[in-house]
């Protein structure tokens, strides 16, 4: 559809964005929809964010995406925020509406749709959950989980700051179910992926540049378990390689990164978004084929 007076805009603010795809999955989206609205990138980090705001706040913008380092710099300048969003204090989606800029956060709503999709025999408020990292993808994870009424949380990395303020974040804003890890302690670190019924990857590794990395030994597995890895390209992680050899089921981050864009599209359009239509164009990205 050709950019015209009538175009509402939308646009990422983060750095750096030369990896995402965004912009291209939302665009196809809003032709297959029939939406006149533009998706681009803007590369903003926390220092001039809130001029980047005040201009779009005077532009012809539905909203606007927000992607690190600017999740939680980006609660600062908005007018109201969305419940579930206010208890995670961060923010991946922004709409604008009768001048006012109202915060959700959609990282987690996708996570929990593609875990309920593809494990739908998952019984959320009887499940051990380990969370492995403590950034911006792992407390949106969290933070949903909590919200659904997760039994127990365990959350670990290599930085237990970090941890500690995800775990007292989860329980005093959610419920007393968090417990960090420490992956130093090898002997509590296996008992804990033993004890668990979903591993969840949020840690990056297995991605390009950390491709023969996996956050979690294969002989610390065990079959039966949900393994989650938020990455989707490779499709397949390390980590998600030995879980399936040991007999785990295993879910990449497309789901999630399906469902996140499919809500931001419903929030900023009020429209329901072309699922397939993504889906598909996503597909066609990590086959490496070319935009329509």
């Amino acid at each position: 559809m050709p950019v015209n007076i009538n175009t509402k805009m939308i646009t990422l603010l983060g750095k750096p964005l030369s990896q995402s795809y965004a912009a291209r999955m939302q665009n196809a989206a809003y032709r297959a929809a029939g939406l006149n609205m533009l998706y681009f990138y803007t590369e903003v980090d926390n220092e001039h964010l809130g001029d980047v705001i005040n201009g779009i706040k005077h532009m012809n913008f539905a909203g606007f995406a927000v992607t690190k380092p600017n999740k939680v710099e980006v609660m600062k300048y908005v007018d109201e925020v969305d419940p579930l969003c206010e208890k995670m204090n961060a923010s991946n989606t922004v709409v604008i509406k009768d001048g006012k800029l109202i915060a959700y956060n959609t990282d987690g709503v996708g996570f929990f749709r593609s875990l309920i999709e593809e494990a739908p025999e998952l019984d959320v408020k009887n499940s051990v959950f380990l969370c492995l990292g403590a950034g911006g993808a792992a407390r949106a994870i969290c933070s949903v989980l909590a919200y659904n009424g997760a039994k127990k949380i365990y959350i670990a990395s290599r930085t237990m700051s970090k941890v500690q303020e995800l775990v007292d974040d989860i329980n005093n804003n959610f419920a007393p179910i968090a417990e960090a890890v420490d992956m130093q302690n090898e002997e509590k670190f296996k008992e804990v992926v033993a004890a668990s019924d979903v591993l969840m990857n949020n840690t990056g590794l297995g991605m390009p540049v950390s491709i023969d990395k996996t956050p979690v030994p294969k002989e610390y597995l065990r079959p039966g378990q949900i393994c989650f890895d938020a990455t989707y390209n490779p499709a397949k992680t390390r980590f998600l390689v030995e879980a399936e050899e040991v007999g785990c089921k295993i879910i990449n981050g497309l789901g999630m990164s399906l469902y996140q864009g499919v809500a931001q599209i419903e929030l900023w359009s009020g429209k329901e978004a072309p699922i397939e239509a993504m889906r598909q164009e996503l597909m066609d990205i990590l086959a490496g084929k070319e935009e329509k």
